[in-house]
């Protein structure tokens, strides 16, 4: 994990065409040529509550959850983590991006992908949620 940048330094840029049309991740279909409004990612997103923050994602453990290495993360550490919520966590100090689990007194942070473990909490270990990921922004074309 990198540093974060608060929601609120983060310029909210021009607005985006909003087009409303599905689009069809089969067949294709014909679109509609019809703008709807604009698009206001911080207002999607929620990041100008001053509760939030981003993050870069860095390495693979979390690939089942839709999270590559370089992907932005937006962090609410205002959202208290529910069981299955995607966190920013720090065990014992070292940062991590994983999926809580809470059974009863058990505590884990659960991996998504395979080939990575996932870390069950032990008596005496210190974990320091920094916040619930609410939103992921993946470059589709892989490059970061």
């Amino acid at each position: 994990m990198t540093a974060y940048v608060p929601a609120s330094e983060v310029s909210p840029g021009p607005p985006l065409p909003l087009v409303l049309s599905r689009v069809s991740a089969g067949f294709p279909s014909p679109a509609d040529d019809y703008v709807e409004g604009h698009l206001d990612m911080h207002e999607l997103t929620g990041a100008l509550s001053p509760s939030c923050y981003w993050m870069q994602a860095e390495g693979e453990s979390m690939t089942g959850a839709g999270i590559l290495s370089g992907d932005r993360l937006l962090v609410d550490r205002a959202i208290e983590p529910a069981s299955g919520d995607v966190v920013v966590a720090a065990i014992d100090g070292e940062l991590t991006v994983k999926r809580f689990l809470r059974q009863g007194t058990r505590t884990a942070l659960l991996a998504a992908n395979p080939n990575y473990p996932s870390i069950e909490l032990c008596e005496g270990q210190e974990l320091v949620v920094w916040g619930v990921v609410t939103f992921v922004l993946h470059n589709a074309r892989g490059r970061s």
